[in-house]
């Protein structure tokens, strides 16, 4: 049932990024942070970061507003999804983001999934928890 309903669609150049992304040969930690194109109903790229820690990346998400961030750190962590939906924003935001996640992760090929409700639950100790049911 979940894969009848898309509400946004994967622009075809994040993509493409995103396979990049899963094959990047550094060795630092990345993260590209995504978010959703209302007026397109499109997920987008919004930023792209290299050489992040977790603790780093909390700061660098919107306290009011989903968005989906993809970590990636190929000395101490495998690839993540994290979808960041924060308390507090619009009703509308929260589903057209919980309405594209599934879709985001079946195109972007992705197993390692997590969800946040409050960005300073985003910690290095919180990612090796959560990794850590993969071992």
């Amino acid at each position: 049932m979940s894969e009848s309903l898309v509400v946004c669609d994967v622009a075809e150049d994040l993509v493409e990024k995103l396979r990049k992304f899963r094959f990047r040969k550094e060795t630092n930690n990345a993260a590209i942070i995504m978010k959703i194109d209302k007026d397109k109903r499109l997920v987008v790229l919004d930023e792209e970061l290299e050489g992040i820690s977790p603790d780093e990346l909390k700061d660098e998400l919107p306290e009011r507003q989903p968005r989906y961030q993809h970590d990636d750190g190929r000395v101490s962590y495998p690839l993540c999804f994290i979808f960041s939906s924060p308390v507090g924003c619009k009703p509308e935001q929260q589903m057209m983001y919980a309405g594209s996640k599934n879709k985001l992760v079946q195109t972007a090929e992705l197993t390692k999934v997590f969800e946040i409700r409050n960005t300073e639950d985003l910690t290095e100790e919180w990612l090796r928890e959560k990794l850590g049911f993969f071992h």
